[in-house]
This record gives C-alpha cells, sequence and structure tokens, in this order.
C-alpha cells in the first residue's frame, strides 16, 4: 500500500510540474507527450524500491521503458512546432479566464490518476518476491506485448510515413496494417497493457489488476482514441467514411467487401 501511494505522490507531483510549463508555455498538451515517460518513472519506482523478484521486475521495468520512451518521443515528434492540440484548445476556450486553473484538474491531475490506476499491474508485478522464476504467464505476456508494441510502432510508422508525402495530402491510408483496422497503433497499446497485465498474474494477487488492461482498452475505444479520432475524421477526411465501413474498428480483421449501391 505505502509504495502505490508513493508512486501516487511521484506521479502527481511531476503532473504538477508540467502544469506550470502548460502556463508557461501555453499549451496544455505537453501533458501527452509525457503520459508514456510517467509509466517509465512508476516502473522504475517500483523496481527499485518495490522488492519484488528482480528479474521479473526489471522484465517489467524494460518492457515499459520500451514503450513509453518510444511512445513519447514519436508523440514530441508528431506535435513539435504545431499549435496546441484542438482538443485542449476547445477546452480552453470554453474554459475562458479560469482555464489556467482549471486545467490542472482537468488535464494534469485526471491524466496523473489515470496514469497511476493503469500502472497497477506493475505494482503487484515489481513488488512481490514470489514466485522466484518466470513462469508461464510471464513469457506469455511478454509474447503478448511484443504483438502490440509492432502493431502500434510499425502503424505509426506507416501514418508518419503516408502523412510526410505531399500527395497523400487530404487522403485515408488504407495500406499495411491499416488495411485492416482504423487504428493499429491503438490496437496495439492495448494489448501491450493486456501483456503486462498477463505477466503481472504470475504473482499472488496479480489478477485483480485486470482493471488497467480493461480502463485502458475503453480509454483508447470510448473516450480519447476511436471514437474522438472518428468524429473528427469522419467531418475532414473524404473517403474516410467509405473506409470506416469497409475496415474493422479496432481488432484487426480483413476487409470487407464494399456494398453495391442501389438503384
Amino acid at each position: 500500500m505505502q509504495l502505490g501511494l508513493e508512486g501516487l505522490a511521484i506521479v502527481a507531483a511531476g503532473a504538477y510540474v508540467l502544469w506550470l510549463v502548460s502556463l508557461v508555455g501555453g499549451d496544455a498538451s505537453i501533458a501527452d507527450r509525457f503520459w508514456g515517460l510517467g509509466f517509465v518513472l512508476l516502473a522504475a519506482w517500483y523496481a527499485s524500491n518495490g522488492g519484488g523478484w528482480p528479474i521479473r521486475s526489471w522484465l517489467l521495468l524494460g518492457l515499459t521503458a520500451v514503450w513509453g520512451v518510444r511512445l513519447s518521443v514519436h508523440i514530441h515528434r508528431r506535435n513539435r512546432g504545431k499549435p496546441e492540440d484542438p482538443r485542449y484548445a476547445r477546452w480552453r476556450e470554453s474554459g475562458g479566464a479560469t482555464y489556467w486553473w482549471t486545467s490542472l484538474w482537468k488535464v494534469f491531475v485526471l491524466q496523473a490518476v489515470i496514469l497511476w490506476i493503469v500502472s497497477a499491474p506493475l505494482l503487484a508485478g515489481q513488488s512481490s518476491g514470489t514466485p522466484d522464476h518466470l513462469t508461464v504467464a510471464d513469457f506469455a505476456g511478454s509474447a503478448l506485448w511484443l504483438v502490440g508494441f509492432a502493431f502500434e510502432a510499425v502503424g505509426d510508422a506507416q501514418l508518419a510515413a503516408f502523412r510526410a508525402d505531399p500527395k497523400n495530402a487530404g487522403k485515408v491510408l488504407s495500406t499495411g496494417l491499416w488495411r485492416f483496422t482504423h487504428h493499429p497503433n491503438y490496437f496495439g497499446d492495448a494489448l501491450i497493457w493486456w501483456g503486462i497485465f498477463l505477466i503481472a498474474t504470475s504473482v499472488p494477487g496479480g489478477r485483480w489488476t485486470a482493471f488497467s488492461p480493461i480502463l485502458m482498452t475503453v480509454l483508447l475505444v470510448r473516450v480519447s482514441g476511436v471514437r474522438l479520432l472518428e468524429e473528427s475524421l469522419r467531418e475532414t477526411r473524404p473517403g474516410y467514411a467509405d473506409y470506416v465501413e469497409r475496415t474493422s474498428a479496432f481488432i484487426p480483421w480483413p476487409p470487407r467487401s464494399r456494398r453495391p449501391e442501389s438503384s
């Protein structure tokens, strides 16, 4: 319990510092750039102070660090030189003169609390000294993490390359992994946390952290990921509605044939 509360204090302090930075720069979307690094910070703290079996603790730290650093670097490169994310810009406009204060709770504290909740499998897996050997769940979770990481990293790389080509301006990416799902990166992100949870089930009490990947999947599909992005793309990308009709929304699946137009 104490270790978990220490973790909460760490991410809360980090959120407060980022909030101060956002006030100086006038950009609350800086929170997104540090989302992945927040998990790395917690995993490092738990690995150093949790007293868990070292190999499992450092396995979880390594997987979290590879995922978190790549994600933060990717978001930084994607957003560098661009104005504030439209989501936060709308909140800033509707919040008026008090947004400087409400953004602390609406953006930074909220993300810190969600981050801390989702990191529960790290706390469980890195604070138990038993079993002191790798289990089937450790290997299965690592394999699932690898599949998820491939979907997320490759999907992001394919989208970045597509957007970098001026000939694709206003077009919809429907090749590569994007042929099988609207959001291979979000699907990969969900798999990563299911994999980390699976590793946590190796230790006593780890299975009770199932709320972590469930929450992450719900957020990706229904809150800040798929739903929010698709509402915007339907309005700004010609042909996106047709792409949505024939392509799986989340779980990769062969594309459907186009429905014949009625006469």
